[in-house]
């Protein structure tokens, strides 16, 4: 009885957190579609999102962990299309061919190009680590869009092991974090070509881009021909 009589102040209690935590986030991707970056305070945040500052750090360590969070929400119509591809896809065929194939089928474009763009406006400064096209991103920028990825392609495996359950888990897992991160080669090379026009004719070369990236990967890396010309 007594903890049935707790119930509703506990439920009331995490639903408190819940909306914390929502009204955050929701801030952080306001301040970032703002200012064009992820340079803003915890002060800042916090004003915005009508919380304390130790209400902010009581649901995220680091300012990077919220902008991650933030990333990982962006990235999640990448996974419900992957999701809802594999559902439907061909199951007379590899599994690499219907990861690989939802992945193709999945709008990759539009997320992607409004998780670099949040980085285009953003200031550099010294010590280029990463390059996106001929953008170059400083080591915190180059730590949390690969990350943003690897946590994308984690998510993938995840994904790939509920809709084939009786796969090796680290098969799927090298398998998603190798398209992944051939995903990321593509998302650099498409900006150098493009300069992240979102248009017809820069959906076609992306879609050139992954289909060769995927090919690459399906006819394996070790028949590669070292003579070959780059493109």
């Amino acid at each position: 009885m007594a903890e049935q009589r707790r119930s509703p102040a506990l439920d009331r209690r995490e639903a408190l957190k819940a909306r914390h935590r929502r009204a955050i986030v929701d801030a952080a991707a306001e301040l970032m579609s703002e200012i064009g970056g992820t340079d803003f305070t915890v002060d800042r945040l916090a004003a915005r999102a009508d919380v304390s500052r130790r209400t902010v750090f009581n649901h995220f360590k680091t300012v990077d962990d919220i902008t991650l969070e933030v990333f990982r929400e962006m990235l999640a119509v990448i996974l419900d299309g992957v999701d809802a591809n594999l559902a439907v896809s061909d199951e007379g065929t590899s599994m690499f061919d219907r990861v690989a194939g939802a992945l193709r089928a999945t709008d990759l474009v539009t997320p992607i190009n409004e998780l670099t763009r949040i980085f285009q406006t953003e200031d550099c400064g010294p010590g280029h680590a990463l390059a996106i096209g001929d953008r170059a991103l400083n080591p915190r920028q180059a730590v949390l869009f690969e990350r943003a990825l690897t946590d994308l392609g984690t998510r993938i495996a995840a994904t790939t092991l509920r809709h084939h359950p009786s796969a090796d888990p680290m098969e799927v897992e090298l398998m998603c974090g190798a398209l992944i991160g051939g995903a990321l080669v593509v998302v650099r090379r498409w900006e150098r070509a493009t300069q992240g026009a979102d248009t017809v004719e820069s959906r076609r070369v992306w879609n050139e881009l992954l289909d060769r990236m995927i090919g690459t990967y399906r006819d394996g890396l070790g028949a590669l021909d070292t003579g070959t010309a780059a493109t």
